[in-house]
């Protein structure tokens, strides 16, 4: 059995409710969009650019839909404003087929012979600490044995919040307070996993430094670290962004990508806001996979992103 095979999968009723305020507010703009149109005329596909564009997918993601969807237009011949919508579900689900997908199978050690190293980075307040309680409950959910480690000593708070996540799901955690090296906490972590034969280690990471450059060079001071430990850690380099910041999220997964070799991305906060949409733009520019997508409070409600879920939930 794989590593994530038990994780939360998709619960439409779960991912409906979640996804509720981006649906209501992207089908009623395509509806307005159509009404009293009888065909997909220039007209029609500029006002579906600006409802794309308005809800969060992104320029360059946007030009791509509307040139598939032209293109159909044009081959078609004739199309009713009545197939639109499904039109548009078809080539947005295409688009999100092309993205890169989170292999289960990717730089994973064998069960039982090292830990699986999570490194977790973000800017603070989009739900980074919370995200990482939420995925220690349910690898121990799941008969895991998790050991979480404070590295984003740059902040007191962020390790008081840490401990609290730790001792709420019931995983022990290595910190050694605020201005501790976060290398050093790093290691101490592996080192304890290892002794325990840990089977799942969490590293929490600053959010911000002084400057882009001392972050970086501290996230690799800390890849380099854990290496040194279980090698070929962190195995999974976890970026949290929040979705309701739209294309503010966007701009953060680019300028992580430039600090820190990401391979794993989790959009939080998606089940509060009408920017959903980001999901698409983000899945599609980014040569990075959307592995969890939070849509809502509770424990399970971080799951793993399903792309054909996503898309008949979102035009359902």
């Amino acid at each position: 059995m794989g590593l994530f095979d038990f994780f939360s999968k998709p619960k439409k009723e779960t991912l409906d409710k979640g996804l509720q305020k981006t649906k209501t507010s992207f089908l009623s703009k395509i509806a307005r969009t159509i009404v009293g149109k009888s065909t997909v005329d220039e007209e029609v596909l500029d006002e579906l650019e600006e409802v794309l564009i308005s809800s969060d997918v992104g320029v360059e993601t946007t030009l791509k839909i509307i040139g598939q969807i032209e293109n159909r237009v044009k081959k078609d011949k004739v199309l009713g404003t009545d197939e639109l919508q499904n039109i548009l579900k078809e080539e947005i689900a295409k688009l999100l087929e092309n993205t890169p997908s989170e292999s289960k199978a990717d730089n994973q050690p064998q069960e039982g012979k090292e830990p699986y190293v999570i490194m977790v980075v973000g800017v603070n307040g989009v739900g980074k600490t919370t995200t990482i309680g939420k995925l220690a409950h349910q690898f121990k959910s799941a008969g895991k044995k998790v050991i979480l480690g404070a590295s984003d000593t740059f902040r007191a708070a962020a390790v008081d919040q840490l401990i609290i996540w730790s001792e709420r799901v019931g995983v022990p955690i290595v910190q050694q307070g605020m201005g501790a090296d976060p290398a050093s906490v790093a290691f101490d972590t592996l080192q304890s996993a290892k002794s325990q034969n840990a089977d799942v280690v969490i590293i929490d990471t600053a959010g911000r430094l002084h400057n882009k450059v001392n972050l970086m060079n501290e996230l690799n001071k800390i890849k380099r670290v854990m290496d040194k430990v279980v090698p070929n850690a962190p195995h999974e380099i976890l970026l949290v962004i929040d979705g309701s910041t739209g294309q503010n999220a966007f701009e953060q997964a680019k300028q992580f990508s430039l600090a820190t070799d990401i391979n794993a991305l989790a959009v939080t906060k998606l089940d509060g806001t009408a920017k959903g949409g980001v999901i698409i733009g983000i899945s599609d520019q980014m040569n990075i996979p959307v592995k969890y997508i939070g849509v809502g409070e509770q424990m399970e409600d971080l799951q793993l992103f399903d792309k054909k879920a996503f898309v008949d939930s979102l035009f359902s």
